[in-house]
């Protein structure tokens, strides 16, 4: 793997944002969750017939990494020592992941493993959260720069 800022792609974008769209048995309890503990900002919210309800949560810029089976159960080994994640995992960046804990953890998520410094040089911490949501928080530990440097880091060579 190389690193690279290209992406390989010479084509138009014609994806414009990622929405993941979670059923919540307990809306208000989710909702308290990710948006006054975890801190995503309301952008909309909807409702409808039957008591029908949805509210769209800002979560900054969105990527999808897409991960085999033996680099999922090497972040799984790394963060938390053991095989937890589900095929679905949500992360978050924040800007604080040890204050970020502490808030999720009085909010109700239930702790899987504390902030843990990976070899990515992040701080990452895992949570069973509301709406049946396995969740990461992490917290970048150096600029993007400083860890393409680093071993096993870079992107796919597309060439």
């Amino acid at each position: 793997m190389t690193p690279s800022k290209d992406s390989g792609n010479d084509g138009p974008q014609t994806v414009r944002q990622l929405r993941l769209v979670v059923e919540a048995e307990d809306y208000e309890a989710a909702l308290a969750f990710y948006r006054d503990a975890l801190g995503l900002p309301e952008q909309a919210a909807f409702s409808g017939g039957d008591g029908a309800r949805v509210v769209i949560l800002d979560a900054g810029r969105a990527t999808l990494e897409i991960a085999n089976p033996a680099q999922k159960r090497m972040i799984d080994d790394v963060e938390v020592g053991r095989q937890v994640a589900p095929k679905i995992r949500v992360a978050f960046e924040v800007d604080d992941a040890r204050a970020t804990t502490e808030r999720l953890l009085s909010a109700g998520a239930d702790e899987v493993a504390p902030p843990t410094v990976t070899p990515w040089q992040s701080l990452n911490a895992r949570f069973d959260a509301p709406a049946g949501l396995h969740i990461s928080v992490f917290e970048e530990l150096r600029a993007l720069e400083e860890r393409e440097s680093l071993d096993g880091f870079g992107t796919e060579d597309r060439s």
